[in-house]
């Protein structure tokens, strides 16, 4: 076994760690967990870095005693509604006598196709490489190594996101005593985590759906051709429910998972659900079809911005994989039969795979952009390469 690696991921509901072990044939074993109530966190941001702080320390203790180990360094998940998208094209010219295309041509155009321009408050996270472009072809190629041509282009996908919401999440992280050697995207580390290369190859569209954001991620064309957060989620349809029944925050939470749907279900609709008196809320009753009501209408405008994004962005719409789902929203009942309706593709849920151990994360839609992570940050320790990310923009932050 090699050395165990942990992930941090600081939520807007939870604060969670996990711990793994990597084995040789890249299987993960999880072998501690840590989990927190979240406070200071508000759309997976930071908004109170001592409430926030007191979280992520109590997460860190639990995933340690439960692991048996000493946490010094943590793998980051990051989100937020900030984190926005570009493609850049990068041109060069094969200068060789031949015009046969070789590795450096290729490093060449990556880094024409990552000078980007971005405002000074911007931070890039992450640089994908799309297709390749040889001369004037329309079609384009993976791989142009060994190919003959007079120009090489390259489509990039640049992820980036707001300096001082990055560098909070970072100081959280100083604060609690642990050093972040890498971060990376959810939504990214979902695909990592749920998605088999054949899946990637004929396209799908992952969504993951947490309480204060959803984050998605789109396959397209043998690439990734979106991805990008939205500042709405769990929370969002239980503050829905909070006014439109006249509940409390509390009330509210407890009705959305224990009776709540994203479809109405016509046989149960009159069903009247007793909700218990709380501190300045009376004892009432609820029907079923106004709770499912509202959540339908929450959940389908979710799906309705993330598919207006793939009508706007993506090329080309075959996604033989369908419609992903992860995060705590993906348990919601009926919650596939709604995305199936919106996208009018097939959907199912996302579980991690190639990992055991410890039964919840395995078992977990929630937990897919943690284990994502974990497979990540083990791809960029054996690399000779950090990751297209912030090795230079932690000494930027932190010197």
């Amino acid at each position: 076994m090699a050395h165990p690696i942990a992930v941090l991921e600081v939520g807007t509901s939870e604060v969670r760690v996990l711990v793994a072990e990597p084995r040789e044939d890249g299987h993960l074993m999880i072998t501690g967990i840590g989990r927190s109530p979240s406070s200071g966190v508000r759309k997976s941001e930071v908004v109170d870095l001592e409430n926030a702080k007191v979280c992520v320390k109590k997460a860190l203790l639990e995933a340690e005693e439960n692991a048996q180990v000493s946490i010094q360094e943590v793998l980051l998940v990051f989100s937020g509604d900030h984190i926005r998208q570009v493609v850049n094209r990068g041109t060069i010219n094969v200068m060789s006598d031949d015009r046969v295309i070789t590795a450096e041509e290729r490093e060449e155009v990556m880094e024409a196709a990552r000078a980007v321009t971005l405002p000074h408050d911007q931070e890039i996270l992450h640089s994908i490489c799309g297709q390749f472009y040889i001369d004037d072809q329309t079609g384009g190629v993976l791989n142009p190594d060994g190919m003959s041509g007079s120009r090489l282009s390259l489509d990039m996908l640049i992820l980036y996101g707001h300096s001082n919401r990055l560098r909070n999440m970072l100081r959280l992280a100083d604060e609690a005593a642990v050093e972040v050697t890498e971060i990376a995207f959810g939504g990214l580390c979902c695909g990592l985590s749920v998605l088999t290369p054949q899946q990637k190859e004929v396209g799908g569209i992952l969504i993951d759906m947490g309480a204060g954001t959803t984050d998605y991620v789109v396959y397209s064309d043998k690439v990734i051709a979106l991805a990008g957060s939205l500042g709405v989620g769990g929370d969002h349809l239980t503050n829905d429910l909070a006014l439109g029944l006249n509940l409390s925050t509390a009330q509210a939470e407890r009705l959305k998972v224990k009776y709540g749907a994203a479809m109405v279900d016509l046989s149960s609709r009159g069903r009247r659900i007793p909700i218990p008196p709380e501190t300045g809320f009376r004892a009432q009753e609820v029907l079923s079809r106004d709770v499912n009501t509202i959540m339908h209408a929450r959940m389908e405008e979710i799906f309705e911005l993330v598919k207006a994004q793939v009508r706007k962005e993506v090329k080309k719409k075959n996604f033989g994989a369908g419609v992903i789902l992860t995060g705590g929203g993906a348990r919601m009942n009926r919650v596939q039969d709604l995305a199936s309706r919106v996208f009018e593709m097939p959907c199912h849920i996302g579980y991690p795979k190639e990992v055991s151990g410890l039964a919840l994360p395995t078992e977990s839609p929630e937990y897919a952009s943690l284990v994502g992570m974990l497979k990540y940050g083990v791809r960029t320790r054996n690399s000779a390469v950090r990751g297209p990310l912030i090795g230079t923009f932690l000494r930027k932050l932190f010197g």
